[in-house]
């Protein structure tokens, strides 16, 4: 099996690094990696407003032309030495369907590999982003009537991200599925929503979906875990889900990150 990692930023990300490409596949090749997936965050859907103070969220639709052309250069560059990926990570939004739809539409021609992620929930009159820190969240959990309503929500809209109607190039790969679990050493989320969770995963399984391995929790100070449950790796495993490793680097030195634990659960 080749040695990948399905899961990485740019200098495109405006809340990352300005490392440059070269520099994540520099990294991944002295990681003794094979392929590389770089994952930008795609720009939000026309009409929707990033919450994130700053508006950092993702790139802006000025840069995607920048995005493919130095991304494609790269790929030639480093041909014969590793297998490089252009990519998105796309943002599943309710209520933004047909916008994601239409990105998907003018720039899936262009990838080679995607991530389908879930960041923006509306518990209360306005969305938020679950992942930005642990005040947002704290707000979030107040909106939704509680942490289990939040985490409920957070699987429902995961749930309704795997059966959307995206076009045919919808990423094929759900991203980071324990994402709501980023400060779980200050929400404790001591209730069982297992269920939930086995819906998500036969719908994974149904539409032919990858997970993302995602070992960015581990570099967390309130998380301390991959984005994954053990017996979601296991049950995925059961299944017959492909699980990608994806260290979610932001910057170069990350790229790789905690490649161990993915290497554990195949042995």
């Amino acid at each position: 099996m080749r040695k990948k990692d399905g899961h990485v930023h740019t200098p495109f990300c405006p809340h990352g690094s300005d490392d440059s490409l070269e520099m994540y596949v520099e990294r991944a090749l002295s990681e003794g990696f094979e392929e590389l997936t770089f994952t930008e965050h795609a720009p939000l859907p026309k009409g929707f407003a990033d919450p994130v103070p700053g508006s950092d969220s993702a790139m802006s639709h000025s840069e995607l032309e920048d995005y493919i052309t130095r991304v494609t250069s790269v790929k030639k560059t480093y041909s014969g030495h590793i297998k490089i990926n252009l990519g998105f990570e796309v943002d599943y939004i309710r209520g933004y369907e047909k916008g994601t739809e239409s990105f998907l539409n003018d720039y899936g021609p262009y990838m080679d590999d995607g991530i389908l992620s879930v960041h923006f929930l509306k518990p209360g009159s306005e969305y938020q982003c679950l992942d930005f820190d642990s005040d947002t969240f704290l707000k979030m959990a107040q909106s939704a009537g509680g942490v289990k309503k939040l985490h409920e929500l957070y699987y429902e809209t995961l749930l309704a991200a795997v059966k959307s109607e995206l076009g045919p190039y919808k990423p094929g790969r759900l991203g980071h599925l324990t994402l709501i679990k980023k400060f779980q050493k200050a929400f404790t989320a001591d209730f069982d929503l297992k269920d939930l969770q086995l819906s998500l995963l036969s719908a994974v399984k149904k539409n032919g979906m990858e997970l993302d391995f995602n070992t960015a929790g581990l570099r967390k100070e309130l998380c301390g875990d991959i984005y994954l449950d053990e017996w979601m790796i296991m049950e995925a495993q059961k299944q017959n889900i492909p699980l990608i490793y994806g260290s979610d680097a932001h910057s170069a030195k990350d790229v790789g990150a905690h490649y161990f634990s993915y290497e554990e659960t195949l042995v």
